[in-house]
């Protein structure tokens, strides 16, 4: 446990360091915290917290630097947020995946760091489908989700349809079967076969088959936006070793995935500090998150990936507000 002026030592000394990036030293520590201490008491704190891991010695600087652990104990107990900065800011509804897009877009922007969103996983029901004949055999089917998403798929079919066929399989099909999963589709299909005509069958099946195509490839996808960024913070700039790693995790999304699929599991912001967990395995790199929802159902995860020394607090702000924003468009969308 810290006593009250050693908080207030190492809430100065992060704030100082995420500030200027450069380590702290006591007569600065002195002024930035303004209590009336002598070097030797600063200096005897610093020695206790860096006891503790929570801040640490670069080098043979004379100055500290908080650890992962020093960050952690800031944010938790240290960190106070100002909100309603960022309220002027809107995402219009639109289709889900344009949304995803702009909140990624809007996240890199407002942070100057990089914005990462997880898309909804689109959904297996249907809500309308459409039959367009493009040439003999070869068909465009268009199938739209209960969320608004619509997907396009070209079928090439046995025999040739009229416009009037594709219209009545396109009815039978909404009439019948809206609001039911592909799958439960595809079995009803099996049941009532014989009851249809054979053309009808065969159109309609194909159709099921092309819908399970089209969920398949859509399975959740993460759109990172302004990775770019990272080339102007001095922290990887410096490194060309902490910015190959920082590209890295970008491309395996899969790592992505499972960081932000954590992250979807609690309510409100989450922060990760690299280095003090398997879940951000590099200590240069912090992730601020939280999750979006349709409806007051969660769907997703949005977030700011940064280096460990940013203004936490500001990016609080953004990630709160753009998460919102999102559950806002999406859920008006319909």
């Amino acid at each position: 446990m810290l006593d009250d002026r050693a908080k207030l030592l190492l809430k100065a000394l992060v704030e100082r360091y995420i500030a200027d990036g450069q380590p702290v030293g006591s007569r600065t520590l002195s002024k930035a915290s303004g209590l009336d201490l002598s070097p030797a008491t600063i200096r005897n704190v610093m020695s206790d917290l860096e006891d503790l891991g929570l801040i640490v010695s670069p080098h043979t600087s004379a100055g500290r630097i908080p650890t992962a652990r020093g960050y952690r104990l800031f944010v938790d107990t240290m960190l106070t947020v100002q909100r309603g900065q960022f309220a002027a800011h809107s995402l219009a509804p639109d289709q889900p995946q344009k949304v995803i897009s702009n909140a990624a877009n809007l996240l890199s922007s407002l942070s100057q760091f990089v914005g990462i969103v997880v898309a909804p996983r689109r959904s297996s029901v249907f809500r309308h489908i459409e039959f367009l004949r493009l040439s003999e055999r070869r068909l465009l089917v268009i199938i739209v989700s209960p969320e608004g998403d619509v997907q396009n798929r070209v079928i090439f079919t046995e025999v040739d349809y009229s416009q009037s066929q594709l219209v009545e399989a396109a009815n039978f099909l909404n009439t019948h079967y809206v609001g039911l999963a592909i799958e439960q589709v595809r079995e009803r299909l099996q049941g009532e076969v014989e009851s249809l005509r054979s053309e009808i069958a065969s159109l309609m099946q194909a159709a099921v088959a092309a819908s399970s195509d089209a969920i398949a490839e859509t399975k959740d996808e993460v759109v990172i936006s302004g990775e770019r960024n990272l080339l102007a913070v001095t922290d990887f700039s410096n490194d060309m070793g902490h910015l190959r790693r920082a590209f890295d995790l970008f491309e395996q999304k899969a790592q992505l995935m499972r960081l932000l699929d954590i992250a979807g599991q609690a309510e409100g912001v989450r922060i990760f500090i690299g280095g003090e967990s398997q879940v951000v395995p590099f200590e240069e790199l912090s992730i601020v998150s939280a999750p979006y929802e349709v409806d007051g159902q969660v769907v997703g995860t949005l977030g700011v990936i940064g280096p460990t020394r940013m203004a936490y607090d500001r990016m609080i702000q953004i990630v709160d507000i753009t998460s919102k924003l999102v559950s806002n468009a999406l859920s008006h969308h319909k």
